[in-house]
């Protein structure tokens, strides 16, 4: 049994070393989910109190939410993987460009977000401006 339970702590220890590069981007890919979870609930509750409506807390969301942190985080190994056994010889750097894409999705979230809860001209218009880049991009 002690065996056993060197060879498992041993394997978990060579898991997280493996996967230690990534820790900041994690970090940083789950704090744009929590505070766009944050800005989307007091959003939530600001558009039901201009309604007059009742405002009420939905565990489900927080599910949403928890969920979608699960894998963007497994996504964020995979793409790490990806880039550090598979093709490491092209450096392409898959790991942060994943990372960066669901930062910026996170981001034009929390822009909804704001505009939902502040009707403040400016930010219309940087929502405004970014949607109109991303058009003439794509």
């Amino acid at each position: 049994m002690e065996a056993l339970c060197r060879y498992v702590s041993g394997g978990i220890a060579a898991l997280v070393a493996l996967f230690a590069p990534v820790v900041p981007l994690i970090g940083c890919v789950t704090g744009f989910i929590l505070f766009d979870f944050i800005t989307g609930v007091m959003a939530s509750h600001h558009e039901a109190r201009r309604r007059g409506a009742e405002w009420y807390f939905e565990s489900c969301v927080a599910w949403h939410t928890i969920e979608k942190l699960g894998f963007t985080i497994v996504a964020v190994g995979m793409a790490y993987i990806i880039d550090t056994m598979m093709l490491d010889f092209m450096h392409l750097h898959l790991t942060k460009l994943f990372a960066g894409f669901v930062c910026g999705v996170e981001m034009w979230s929390f822009l909804e977000n704001a505009c939902r809860i502040s009707s403040s001209p400016l930010l219309r218009y940087v929502r405004r401006y970014v949607r109109n880049a991303i058009t003439k991009v794509l």
